[in-house]
């Protein structure tokens, strides 16, 4: 529920920050509510515009910085508190590992009563600029206008680039983005100018009407590029015209694919990939092991650590040689495949057919001949009878979505018994409640943080469970 502020207790002064949440904002204190202020970093003294008023809590932007923090740095990019990415920016890297190691040993603690003195330190990112292999920009006929915009009194409405936060029909239209390596900017860039100047019409989010409407660019360590370029409602040769500009254009591209979406939604799982020129796939690498990623394909967005994850994962198992393994939410086979070396044998499970595809593929491309793949529903392919066929694992992996483990397959792996656990999340608090009930048979014996996404509020985390003797 929303209150009004009365206009006496609108600004609020010298109003201490004393932590940071998961939006972005500064957290303080006000007369035994929570507040959350924009753009405000712990150690800053600020005055503060209140603007909403909830019943557990206040919101506020800084209106005036009166003292510092020493963690606060200048934002380097020019989108910062407009783009709803990257809002970690205004904090030193170092403070931004410090909160949030900070925030895995509070859910951890709070919400899964875990003991948390086996906590290892947060294992930082080498790369805090350009470390994305993979974005997806929005077209829009509906940019949004931004104060240097306003001023030139700009014409132009088309946009290509990010959702404002709250404002699903209004994109920021970016020029250069510091997430990912080029050609990326120049590709994003040259097909938005090349469009404007062709009158190929942007997308319109409310009316579902238009010829453009995504645009994918995927990069690799090996240093291939793919780009895949969604259309909507296409005039006759619009297509051709776009697609014909990118590859003579761009012509080391090792995938140039495009889709025709007219759903009302942006997912192009269900939707047909066609090549115009290249491969359907680009080529990773890791550690000696080839991946092939499709424009449907999960991989890890930070690949070089992503690397340092599994090795991480590797550690932890500690394995001898002689394992089983069970790799539950086994997506394309990733780590299943990176650590078929090191044990007998792996069996995955993934509930995307089309992932289990490509783990198979992985396996065959990379020789691996000690991984066996499943398709299904966690809870319903993870039964008594599975184990039966497949052998009792010694250590099972896990790497669940952002929604954790669903409740019957928390009771399976307690069933199963298997001696190792090693849990991998990119939602504590969801970890933490999975590991609440884990702990009835399990011990937390290390845990690890690892930042995959610097200047935002995600943070990946590595637990490994024993089992109770």
């Amino acid at each position: 529920m929303r209150r009004r502020i009365p206009q006496d207790k609108k600004f609020v002064s010298d109003v201490r920050i004393v932590d940071i949440a998961e939006e972005g904002k500064g957290v303080a204190k006000q007369d035994e509510l929570v507040m959350f202020i924009e753009r405000a970093v712990p150690g800053d003294l600020v005055d503060v515009e209140l603007l909403r008023k909830k019943k557990n809590f206040l919101e506020g932007r800084v209106t005036h910085i009166k003292e510092s923090s020493k963690h606060r740095v200048t934002p380097f990019c020019e989108y910062f508190g407009t783009c709803g990415g990257c809002k970690w920016q205004h904090m030193h890297y170092d403070a931004q590992l410090l909160f949030k190691q900070q925030h895995v040993d509070n859910a951890l603690r709070r919400l899964g009563k875990v003991d948390t003195a086996c906590m290892e330190p947060i294992l930082g990112s080498a790369e805090t600029e350009y470390y994305r292999n993979k974005l997806e920009y929005t077209f829009s006929n509906k940019r949004w206008l931004t104060s240097i915009d306003e001023e030139v009194d700009t014409n132009e409405r088309d946009a290509l680039g990010f959702h404002i936060p709250g404002r699903f029909d209004k994109i920021l239209d970016i020029n250069h983005c510091y997430l990912q390596q080029d050609p990326s900017n120049m590709l994003r860039n040259a097909v938005r100018d090349f469009a404007i100047a062709h009158e190929i019409s942007f997308y319109d989010l409310r009316e579902h009407e238009g010829a453009l409407r995504n645009l994918i660019i995927r990069t690799s360590s090996t240093g291939e590029v793919m780009l895949i370029v969604v259309f909507a409602y296409p005039e006759e040769g619009q297509v051709e015209l776009l697609m014909d500009f990118i590859k003579n254009e761009f012509p080391t591209l090792a995938s140039l694919l495009y889709i025709v979406n007219q759903k009302r939604n942006d997912t192009i799982f269900d939707q047909e990939v066609e090549i115009y020129s290249g491969r359907n796939f680009i080529y990773e690498e890791m550690d000696g092991l080839k991946f092939k990623v499709g424009a449907k394909s999960f991989y890890q967005t930070n690949s070089a650590q992503a690397h340092e994850l599994y090795k991480i994962i590797l550690d932890f198992a500690d394995f001898k040689g002689d394992e089983l393994v069970y790799d539950l939410y086994t997506g394309a086979g990733t780590i299943a495949n990176f650590v078929a070396r090191s044990v007998k044998e792996v069996v995955g499970v993934e509930y995307v057919a089309s992932a289990i595809e490509d783990a198979k593929i992985n396996s065959s491309l990379n020789g691996v001949e000690n991984t066996k793949f499943y398709a299904g529903d966690m809870k319903d392919v993870l039964t008594s009878d599975f184990v039966l066929q497949n052998g009792k694992p010694t250590v099972i992996i896990t790497d669940p979505p952002r929604a954790g483990m669903h409740a019957q397959v928390v009771s399976r792996i307690l069933e199963i018994e298997a001696p190792k656990v090693v849990y991998v999340s990119c939602n504590v608090a969801t970890q933490a409640r999975d590991l609440a009930v884990l702990q009835e048979k399990y011990e937390v014996v290390r845990i690890k943080p690892v930042d995959m996404f610097p200047h935002t509020q995600h943070v990946e985390n590595v637990v490994l469970l024993h089992l109770k003797r």
